[in-house]
């Protein structure tokens, strides 16, 4: 029976999907996080730390030898490549892992390549916050799904938004006066793009729409759909794009998750992951023998078949990320069985206890649930996404 690790941060959300996926291919699972409470035996790891989590790993499989080390989310990236690399097994090289994690480091690989992307400059406590004109975004270089990234349109509120973003970075335990990211607000739709890299060849998994518009001054994303409504040479132009940033920053192996910005024939790379979807949004997605992400992430780690699997369902499929309307403590979420009774809604999960204490952007690092849908077209999912969403009634006691 092969024997896989699982790199699981405390703030993911995908334990028990990667579960059922080891289940399903009969993969023995040794868990490694950084959680408090542990599941089971897990490994205690500390992911701030990927040098010393990956000698924790590679100790460990000396004793249970390992086939594949695959980390769940951004957090366990870098920790993976290393103990990999260090195990001999496949994998992304550590150094191209860090930049991919990094944001300043992913825009300098970039660069470096001539991958079209927004102007950038490292902004450091008291810089030039002018450096790439407005409207402008800063960004902290490690923090995910949005935490800490907001849109300025003058010096004054740029200087505002850097303040308030060094607070954030200090409130998640990083260095609050590390140089933060300052790139070029760029205009027009956005997609997102999943990828499976095998030996350096990106093999395109989904590309998905999102429909809402992303314009600031918080990034809160909200609807996915797949397939993408763009017409084929966009598409296709898009998929190039990603793999050519995935090549510039060196990455080889497993997941890729991208973000890229189109505005009539003008595309930018936003975004570029060495894992793939967050949160339970690869639930989305479906592909040949009813195979689901995580176990084609899975299959792919350990070297087993994914002929005839890598081919996405002809359903269109999407998922809501429910926003956060206010900060607050959660008393309920009503409207739910009304909700599910929509046409084309296949499951709805809330992911913040009753008592759960609710942060939007850019503070807060949760969603508040998620919502899925599936159909005959791209449109229909979407339509039954927002009917679902309105019969929706989150009650907020503030804090």
């Amino acid at each position: 029976m092969p024997r896989a690790l699982l790199i699981l941060p405390t703030a993911g959300y995908r334990t028990e999907d990667f579960l059922a996926a080891a289940a399903a291919l009969d993969v023995e699972v040794v868990v490694a996080t950084d959680r408090r409470q542990t599941i089971g035996d897990a490994l205690r790891i500390d992911l701030r730390r990927p040098d010393r989590a990956a000698e924790a790993i590679v100790e460990l499989a000396r004793d249970l030898p390992l086939d594949a080390v695959v980390a769940a989310d951004d957090g366990g990236v870098v920790a993976a490549a290393l103990a990999a690399t260090m195990l001999g097994l496949p994998s992304n090289p550590p150094d191209a892992a860090g930049r991919a994690r990094d944001k300043l480091a992913l825009r300098r690989a970039l660069e470096a390549a001539g991958v079209p992307q927004p102007r950038f400059a490292e902004l450091r406590p008291g810089g030039a916050v002018t450096a790439v004109g407005f409207p402008a975004v800063l960004k902290p270089t490690g923090l995910a799904m949005g935490r800490g990234v907001i849109r300025a349109d003058d010096a004054d509120s740029a200087r505002a938004s850097e303040r308030r973003i060094r607070k954030i970075v200090a409130a998640a335990g990083d260095d609050p006066v590390a140089p933060l990211l300052l790139e070029q607000y760029v205009p027009g739709a956005e997609v997102a793009v999943e990828g499976l890299l095998r030996a350096g060849r990106m093999e395109t998994l989904a590309v998905f729409d999102k429909p809402d518009p992303l314009e600031g001054p918080y990034f809160e994303e909200t609807i996915y759909v797949t397939p993408s409504r763009l017409p084929e040479a966009a598409q296709a132009a898009v998929e190039d794009l990603v793999a050519s940033a995935a090549a510039a920053v060196g990455l080889r192996e497993g997941p890729v998750h991208a973000e890229v910005r189109i505005d009539g024939g003008r595309m930018w790379t936003i975004e570029l992951a060495a894992r793939s979807i967050g949160g339970l949004c690869g639930r989305t997605l479906r592909f040949g023998l009813g195979v689901r992400l995580e176990e084609v992430i899975l299959r792919h780690a350990l070297g087993l078949p994914l002929d005839g699997r890598m081919r996405r369902e002809e359903a269109a499929a999407g998922v809501m990320m429910l926003p956060t309307p206010h900060a607050g403590t959660l008393r309920e979420v009503a409207g739910q069985d009304e909700a599910r009774a929509v046409p084309g809604v296949s499951d709805i999960r809330i992911t913040i206890p009753a008592g759960g204490r609710l942060v939007p952007l850019p503070e807060g690092d949760r969603y508040l649930g998620f919502m899925f849908a599936r159909g005959a077209t791209p449109d229909e999912v979407e339509t039954a996404l927002r009917e679902a969403h309105a019969r929706l009634r989150v009650a907020i006691d503030p804090v």
